[in-house]
């Protein structure tokens, strides 16, 4: 493990894997919470339009995804919102129109061709820049200071979104928020994991978690535990073993699932026959009523 730290672009990758093991599961909680697991799929085929889009105008692909993909995230939330499309269908065009504008674009740019396009969408250790570095630490530090600052309003929202109307929060301002982190957050792994292989990143680490936890704020801390640990050994296994990272990182993350599930049926079963019996308070009562 030292010795990878010889190398700058590992050093990088390993920065970068860090970073988004952290931030990945703390937006992630929220989808999952709301059932838009997929949502990160729909955003990773807007950001590929932005990527090429950076390649068109020779400019920073990450931050030009990043502009692209909050505006395309903004758009599905607010579809879903106002009623005119259900978010189901507003995610297909995502998918469909994201993807096809990205492959379009990429063609038009001076040199541009499909192949521009495969680090970003199955992720590569090796093309991590310092710029990249950058851009990670900075999209980082905003997600996280959401989900950590707003995480009381952010659950409320997505528990029941009119229970939180009539609380007087903000429901809107914060749908469009947690969609703006959410696009923040693929573009931040898109150079590690990959855009197509992102939304498991955001997911996989959050239902792993909740098979053994109990309550927003442990499920929470071991899902982000869980996300750095899958993502900085994914990343060293591929390195070693010559594979892509984001597919590395991914089948590890579904192989702790796996462990993880059939750990936790002996402890489900447990809970279970003890909330089936009556506590000793309630048979007391019932032996006073008979």
């Amino acid at each position: 493990m030292l010795e990878l730290l010889d190398y700058a672009f590992m050093q990088r990758a390993l920065l970068a894997a860090l970073l988004i093991g952290v931030a990945a599961p703390a937006v992630g909680i929220f989808l999952v919470q709301r059932r838009q697991a997929l949502m990160g799929d729909g955003i990773g085929h807007v950001a590929l339009t932005g990527v090429a889009l950076g390649f068109l105008l020779q400019t920073n692909p990450v931050w030009m995804a990043v502009l692209v993909s909050s505006v395309g995230a903004v758009a599905m939330e607010l579809l879903r919102s106002s009623g005119r499309a259900r978010g189901d269908i507003a995610l297909a065009m995502l998918f469909y129109g994201g993807m096809a504008g990205g492959v379009m674009i990429i063609n038009l740019a001076p040199g541009g061709s499909t192949a521009n396009l495969t680090s970003y969408l199955w992720g590569s250790i090796t093309t991590v820049s310092p710029q990249d570095i950058t851009a990670i630490c900075v999209l980082s530090a905003f997600i996280l200071l959401i989900t950590f600052t707003l995480r009381r309003q952010l659950f409320a929202v997505c528990q029941d979104e009119e229970f939180a109307r009539v609380t007087g929060l903000p429901v809107r301002a914060l749908n469009l928020l947690l969609a703006v982190t959410a696009a923040a957050t693929v573009t931040v792994a898109m150079r590690v994991v990959g855009l197509l292989l992102v939304s498991a990143l955001m997911v996989i680490p959050v239902v792993t978690a909740q098979a053994v936890t109990r309550g927003f704020a442990a499920t929470l801390g071991l899902s982000m535990a869980l996300g750095v640990l899958v993502s900085v050994s994914g990343t060293v296994t591929s390195y070693h073993a010559d594979v892509p990272p984001g597919a590395t990182i991914v089948l590890i993350a579904l192989g702790l699932f796996a462990v993880v599930s059939l750990l936790a049926l002996p402890l489900a079963r447990h809970r279970a026959r003890r909330s089936a019996q009556p506590s000793p308070a309630g048979e007391k009562a019932l032996a006073a009523s008979s």
